[in-house]
Parts: C-alpha cells; sequence; structure tokens
C-alpha cells in the first residue's frame, strides 16, 4: 500500500493538516473491483509524523489547540508520499526535519507542500531550480528568500514530478485529487470528489482569487493621468493619447510608467481593463460583449483572450465562481446574495 506521511511543525495549520489526511484516507478503488489493497478497498496508508509526541496547531481567527500521541519523525523513513503543510510559527524548520526531507527525497520519495510549507521545502534545498508556488500573499516573501526557486504565484498547485506545491488551504485540496487521480485514475479521484462535495477539478489557476489592486497605491506624477486612463477604459485609448495627457513625449512616458506603476501603459491598461471586467462579472448580469464594450475590449473573444492569460480562466467561469449580486428583502435593506 502507498504510505503517504503528513508532517505536523510546531505552529502547523489544523486545516491543511486535515485536507491531506481526508482525501487519502478517502480514497478507495474504483467501485471496489480493482485489486484490493485492503479488505475495504483503500488505496493508502495515511499517518501523521511530527519532530515531537504533542505540539501546538492553529486555526483561523488566532485560535490554538494541542495535538497529541503524534507518530515519530522517523516515520517519514518509510513514505511514499510526504506532505508538509503551512505552519504559522515564525522559528525555522528543525534540521532534523530538513534532513529527514531531504533523504526522504534521495531515496525517491514524492514530496510536496501545502500554502507555505513550501518554505520549508525550500529551506531544505528541494525547491532550488525548480518551479513551485504557495499561497498569493506570500508569493514575493518566497522568492525573496529564496531566490533559486522559480515561484509561480498565479497557479493552484505545480507538479513537478517529484515535487509538488500547492497554493493556500483549499488548494491543498486540489493538489491532493491531483495526485489521487495521477496514481489511480479519474475514478478514484472523483470517488474522493464526491465524498468531500467538491468538484474533482477546479477551472483557472489562484490568479483569479487575488484581490484588485488598490488605486490609491498609484501616486506620483503620472496619478491624474492614470485617473484619466481609468475613467476611459471603454476608449480607443493609444499610447500618443496618453502622452499628450501627461505633456509628455511617449518615450518619456514608458520610462515613467515603468519607474512609477512597474509596466508600460499599454499593460497597465489591459491590467486595469480586465479588474473592470471582473467587478462587472462580479457585479451585475450584464452580457458578457457588454461586459467587453464597458471594459474597452470592443469584443467578447478579446475579453476570453485576456481573462485566459491573466486569470487562467474564462469569464463566464468567473461570473459563476464569484458572481454577486444584491437582492431586496421586504421590509429591509438591500442585502447581498451570492450566486452560482
Amino acid at each position: 500500500m502507498h504510505s503517504v506521511v503528513v508532517l505536523a511543525l510546531p505552529g502547523v495549520v489544523a486545516l491543511e493538516l486535515a485536507i491531506p489526511f481526508q482525501v487519502f484516507a478517502t480514497a478507495r478503488a474504483a467501485g471496489h473491483r480493482t485489486p484490493r489493497l485492503t479488505a475495504d478497498g483503500r488505496l493508502y496508508d495515511v499517518r501523521i509524523g511530527a519532530p515531537q509526541p504533542s505540539l501546538g496547531a492553529t486555526a483561523s481567527g488566532g485560535a490554538a489547540f494541542a495535538l497529541t500521541g503524534l507518530e515519530p519523525l522517523d516515520v517519514v523513513d518509510g513514505a511514499d508520499t510526504v506532505i508538509v503543510p503551512a505552519s504559522e510559527s515564525a522559528a525555522p524548520p528543525p534540521v532534523r526535519v530538513l534532513t529527514a526531507l531531504r533523504a526522504a527525497h534521495a531515496r525517491g520519495a514524492r514530496i510536496a507542500s501545502i500554502c507555505t510549507g513550501a518554505y520549508v521545502l525550500a529551506a531544505a534545498g528541494l525547491l532550488d531550480g525548480r518551479r513551485a508556488t504557495t499561497h498569493w500573499a506570500h508569493a514575493d516573501e518566497l522568492a525573496a528568500r529564496h531566490p533559486a526557486v522559480r515561484v509561480d504565484p498565479s497557479v493552484l498547485f505545480v507538479d513537478d514530478g517529484d515535487l509538488l506545491t500547492a497554493a493556500g488551504v483549499a488548494a491543498g485540496l486540489d493538489l491532493c485529487l491531483h495526485l489521487v487521480r495521477r496514481d489511480h485514475g479519474a475514478a478514484a479521484a472523483a470517488y474522493v470528489a464526491r465524498r468531500t462535495v467538491m468538484p474533482p477539478h477546479r477551472e483557472g489557476g489562484q490568479a483569479q482569487y487575488l484581490p484588485a489592486a488598490d488605486p490609491a497605491d498609484d501616486g506620483g506624477r503620472l496619478a491624474p493621468t492614470l485617473t484619466w486612463m481609468r475613467a476611459g477604459l471603454a476608449d480607443d485609448l493609444q499610447l500618443a493619447d496618453i502622452a499628450r495627457h501627461a505633456a509628455m513625449s511617449t518615450r518619456t512616458l514608458v520610462r515613467r510608467f515603468r519607474e512609477e506603476c512597474g509596466t508600460t501603459p499599454l499593460q497597465w491598461l489591459i491590467r486595469q481593463r480586465v479588474e473592470h471586467a471582473r467587478e462587472l462579472l462580479e457585479t451585475t448580469t450584464l452580457p458578457v460583449e457588454e461586459v467587453a464594450r464597458r471594459a474597452g475590449f470592443r469584443t467578447s473573444a478579446s475579453l476570453r483572450q485576456h481573462f485566459a492569460r491573466r486569470l487562467g480562466t474564462s469569464p463566464l467561469r468567473y461570473r459563476q465562481t464569484f458572481h454577486w449580486a444584491p437582492t431586496q428583502v421586504p421590509g429591509r435593506n438591500s442585502i447581498g446574495a451570492w450566486t452560482t
């Protein structure tokens, strides 16, 4: 039987510790018709290993509680897959944990992380020269701490063969389902998905969950021009038009944009148009073609192209996931309702 060890470190995030345990413990041979590995068709043996027999775990909102009766760290020695969930501890990972992960990887074990568990894999040197991800809020820090890691904050998870990393929290479900699918096929993964009441595969990447950029972040000499550009997203703005409003040459405009906004004028404009389209898709029932026109993309095909490139999903799927509309309750003020 495939042995999975979930590695609990001090301050482990309880949900991310439970996700792989739940998914792999739920996995069964499809219809119990494939050769049974146990009497009930289970496909994995799942255990929790830790550097000490008891440690603190955290939950959302700052709640904390103790985990006791944990198996010793050497349970990693026989694991086929080792998964490192996030931890909220500021202390560096224990050296013996890093040593155990290196040894497991060297003997051919599959190593995975959820959210900031990627920091542990990076500290062990396992991600050097490899593509990896983590929660979008921590991606910049991971890249700064470990410049040899090729951090991709736009995806839900990265499968790099023997090393896998997932974005934050729920992306751990996506990763673990992917591993079940990779090991035993779509039917086994679909069984787990039904049991956990989630889709077998989520469309799009992590980028669609990033909050919209705050216009207040834009400052400097270009601030009036940026405000003017936002007010005219539906207009056919050309580089010469923007330079004229900013009262500078196009060459100077491009240089100033790079200095103040970190990108080119037209790329900044596309980003703002995508953000406006996101808002319209979330808060209105306008047809996608009209959303595209109001956001300045002219056609729904152009909108779909930019959504796919920047968010990894389509406008329709984005609306299905994030649409929010006010509803009126008789005798009360308007309230909000999520729709799918």
